[in-house]
């Protein structure tokens, strides 16, 4: 694998969902006509958030061990294929890379965009870094729902609008428990080895049955929420027809698929997000 390759695979391309979906809802939920450049800003610091929060999950866990023997995509510091220090500039240089727009919407929008940009690189490092990672204590999913559904999606709706409407709440919340639900896919394929390594994360901490509970309640109230949306832009409804997209991956977490085997279902969660964000983004915008 050439070094491109191998750098590309520690950013997980298949996580770029999570920050893709957000910005589009919230662009497509803004009620004004859509800033394409300050969307393209949004997408561009979204992508860096997400990619360095990867980079930086990957130095955090190589170098406390739990990386080591775990199940799915390689990563560059258990595997040895990147020092710790090269993987951790990585991470510091996609911060610095979503900080610069950052800046630049702060100042022609307003200040307090820095502090919430601060709160979002402080969550992404602290997920798994730091003294007392919060991923590591069983919040990881409460913190992706409110940062990569809530700020997120609502955030880019306020960069179209510069303000915050019952529309941009709406839609950022299915966004949110989409995101959560990969989270929980990955945690689940992970247990007994965060469990060994005492990685406390929702899934250790509750256990395996009541992480499969929580994934379909999760995957079921993503589209609960479409009625209410409904209410506001009635074309919403048009992402019911993703709706068949959750029969396979909830029948594999409903039958008790374990490690190699939730592999699929991690990449079907993803493509359900995608699906479901692209039909969403159209509804939102085709009710205007």
């Amino acid at each position: 694998m050439t070094s491109k390759k191998i750098w590309l695979a520690g950013a997980r391309p298949n996580t770029w969902p999570a920050a893709i979906v957000p910005v589009a809802v919230g662009t497509a939920a803004a009620q004004s006509d859509p800033d394409f450049m300050r969307a393209i800003l949004a997408l561009l610091i979204a992508l860096s958030l997400q990619i360095g929060v990867n980079y930086a999950n990957d130095y955090s866990d190589g170098i406390r061990g739990t990386d080591d023997r775990r199940i799915g995509p390689m990563r560059l510091v258990a595997s040895g294929v990147a020092t710790p220090g090269a993987v951790k500039r990585a991470a510091v240089g996609a911060f610095v890379l979503a900080a610069i727009p950052g800046i630049y919407l702060s100042l022609v929008i307003t200040g307090w965009l820095l502090l919430v940009g601060a709160l979002c690189i402080g969550a992404a490092w602290c997920y798994t870094g730091g003294p007392k990672p919060y991923g590591y204590r069983g919040w990881g999913e409460p913190f992706v729902f409110v940062f990569f559904g809530l700020v997120a999606s609502a955030g880019s709706t306020y960069l179209q609008d510069e303000r915050i409407t019952a529309l941009a709440i709406g839609a950022s919340v299915p966004v949110g428990l989409l995101t959560v639900a990969l989270l929980i896919t990955n945690n689940l394929r992970d247990l007994p080895r965060d469990k060994t390594a005492g990685k406390h994360t929702l899934a250790v901490r509750v256990g395996d049955r009541a992480t499969r509970v929580l994934y379909i309640a999760i995957i079921a109230m993503a589209f609960l929420c479409l009625p209410y949306l409904s209410l506001l832009r009635p074309w919403a409804l048009l992402t019911f027809l993703a709706l068949p997209m959750t029969f396979k991956p909830i029948r594999a977490i409903a039958s008790g698929a374990k490690g190699q085997l939730l592999i699929p279902v991690l990449g079907a969660t993803g493509r359900l997000e995608m699906v479901y964000g692209l039909l969403l983004v159209v509804g939102l915008v085709i009710s205007r």
